[in-house]
């Protein structure tokens, strides 16, 4: 059974600003995520808990590291356990569309859903294998066309929508997912970063604050990453999910899912 959670989120802030002619109307602002509380505390993550930086970071680099690793063709079928549609047994949710389709159109044609690397293979040159290739933590099901559409774009705010974008943008430089996703696609790319540290083979992932990273090992924009965090927390769907890669799949968890907090604490 999925572990409980206690979770406090504080209101969205309102600043104003006063100008000579007058003041401007409140803008909304993301606050930092509040603290919370999982069943995982006193056990799985009872090493990281009262660290900041780069002591949590390293802390929780060690719980998550060593996962167990499956093969790429079995992320087919994983996938449709772990983004199966709450609302139809027989479909998946697609990522950055939001559309919902049958298990059964995966494959690589037009009208099919493919395995959508959140990190961009790229990003590090990693490929398919067993290992970053196949971490179902990034990996999500996306519609074949809009999967080429994201390609490796770094995320950014801002773009232009295009067909079955479900709110997503992009430009030459970058790409916007859905509000509704925000917050998932980012604790997706700070996962990768804490899990993948280069002591295991693996290229060493890092966020950076920047768009057109291309074939680096970097994936950016790291400021916007948090304020979606923020924005966004992790719903029952995130959760559902976080819990079934550990017990099922992979046994390691998103600690940013769990303490969404810990993003600030990090970076």
């Amino acid at each position: 059974m999925p572990a409980a959670r206690i979770r406090s989120w504080k209101s969205v802030a309102l600043a104003t600003s006063a100008v000579l002619v007058g003041i401007v109307l409140p803008a909304a602002t993301a606050t930092p995520a509040s603290a919370t509380t999982t069943a995982y505390d006193n056990t799985y993550y009872a090493s990281a808990i009262g660290k900041t930086g780069t002591a949590l970071k390293s802390s929780l680099h060690s719980i998550i590291d060593g996962h167990t690793t499956i093969s790429y063709s079995a992320v087919w079928n994983a996938l449709k356990v772990t983004d199966q549609d709450p609302n139809n047994t027989n479909n998946v949710k697609l990522l950055y569309s939001g559309i919902s389709r049958s298990k059964s159109l995966n494959g690589g044609n037009s009208g099919n859903w493919n395995r959508e690397h959140v990190w961009a293979q790229s990003h590090g040159d990693f490929g398919t294998s067993a290992g970053p290739g196949t971490d179902l933590h990034h990996l999500r099901p996306e519609d074949v066309t809009v999967n080429a559409i994201r390609g490796n774009l770094d995320f950014d705010n801002g773009g232009s929508s295009f067909t079955n974008s479900g709110g997503s943008l992009y430009d030459s430089n970058s790409f916007e997912p859905r509000d509704a996703v925000k917050g998932d696609v980012a604790r997706m790319i700070l996962y990768m970063t804490v899990r993948y540290e280069g002591d295991d083979g693996w290229p060493n992932l890092e966020p950076n604050d920047s768009v057109n990273n291309g074939g680096t090992r970097y994936h950016g924009r790291l400021s916007v990453l948090k304020a979606w965090n923020d924005e966004d927390p992790p719903d029952s769907f995130e959760e559902r999910r976080n819990d079934l890669i550990y017990s099922n799949y992979q046994g390691n968890r998103n600690p940013f899912i769990d303490h969404p907090e810990w993003v600030e604490a990090i970076w």
